[in-house]
């Protein structure tokens, strides 16, 4: 293992923003820290008041339905990651009333050592609609809220497909960000066993071992760092690369991902990735770049328009998106399968 340049301080912005400068926010396509963006939050009030008090505003309504929960123990520092051999993962999963897991929650914050704890990625108008109701997101009033509540836990290294607006309610949370370019650099996981839904990176980016995993060290040279206090927020682009650290006994997160400029319909880009893998990776290298030419000009449109020479009625798959559309693409490729 070795030592590596601190990671450069991501740009702030005194928020709250409004509309018009999230927009151009948004257009530039780099995360930016918000501060203060849901200052006025009760719930981030709740939160500076203590821990005990962010606790009793969650448990002022009962939850509607049960909540899943992860837990690793003390030995594995907080970590959510794999086993040593790569065979499983490191911490367990359980389901359970959400009020139990706060009152675990607590137990736990008094506990010199204790274990790794966290519900994740929980939809909160289905759980808590009374927080929902009363802490919103004005820039974003129709994408459904996730909350992220734990101890001091550490999130591998992960992309979204997804853009995301995360805003800090209780604790602290640092998180450190690569653009998608260096997915080269960062050595993802396998694909069957990943503890967040997709690959994620195999380095640990706290203490990174560049005798096995060298080309991090180019990431580390671009590699952009934020604290989150209660009250801000982050906005992460689509496909950044995020590592997540709780840092306090009690840590929570409320987070809004939203897929904007995706037609109706459309299939999803990672299960076209898994497809391509299927159809493509294990060709002859001469046949790769055909394919990887007709790639280019079908998909990533790279001379254009690939149906501009062709009339309307002409265009079959290659017309304009629609939902109908979409489901005729869908048909033909459960046909071929």
């Amino acid at each position: 293992m070795t030592s590596l340049p601190a990671p450069s301080a991501m740009e702030e912005i005194a928020g709250p923003v409004d509309d018009a400068r999230f927009a151009a926010i948004r257009a530039a396509a780099k995360p930016v820290l918000l501060r203060g963006q849901v200052a006025d939050w009760p719930a981030v009030a709740a939160a500076r008041a203590g821990d005990e008090a962010i606790v009793a505003y969650l448990s002022r309504e009962p939850s509607i339905r049960p909540v899943q929960a992860i837990a690793a123990p003390p030995s594995e520092g907080g970590r959510f990651f794999y086993t040593p051999d790569l065979t499983r993962l490191n911490f367990m999963r359980g389901s359970g009333r959400f009020e139990l897991f706060l009152k675990d929650l607590m137990s736990a914050a008094a506990h010199p050592q204790p274990p790794a704890m966290a519900v994740q990625s929980e939809d909160l108008p289905s759980l808590l609609p009374g927080f929902s109701r009363d802490n919103r997101l004005a820039l974003l009033p129709d994408v459904a809220a996730k909350i992220w509540i734990g101890n001091r836990i550490k999130v591998g290294t992960h992309y979204d497909a997804k853009e995301n607006v995360a805003c800090c309610v209780a604790g602290e949370r640092r998180f450190t960000l690569f653009r998608p370019e260096h997915i080269v650099n960062l050595y993802p996981g396998p694909f069957e066993l990943t503890p967040a839904g997709i690959p994620v990176s195999m380095v640990n980016p706290h203490a990174p071992d560049l005798a096995q995993y060298p080309r991090f060290a180019e990431a580390a040279k671009d590699a952009q760092v934020g604290t989150l206090q209660p009250g801000d927020a982050i906005y992460i682009p689509y496909g950044w690369w995020h590592a997540v650290e709780s840092l306090s006994p009690v840590s929570m997160l409320v987070n809004y991902w939203w897929t904007p400029g995706h037609p109706e319909g459309i299939g999803s880009p990672y299960e076209a990735l898994l497809h391509a893998m299927l159809c493509l990776r294990h060709l002859p290298p001469e046949h790769k770049a055909v394919w990887r030419g007709i790639m280019e000009y079908y998909v990533f449109e790279s001379a254009g328009d690939p149906s501009a020479h062709l009339p309307p009625h002409a265009k079959g798959v290659l017309g304009p998106p629609s939902a109908p559309l979409f489901a005729q693409m869908k048909e033909i490729i459960r046909d071929s399968l």
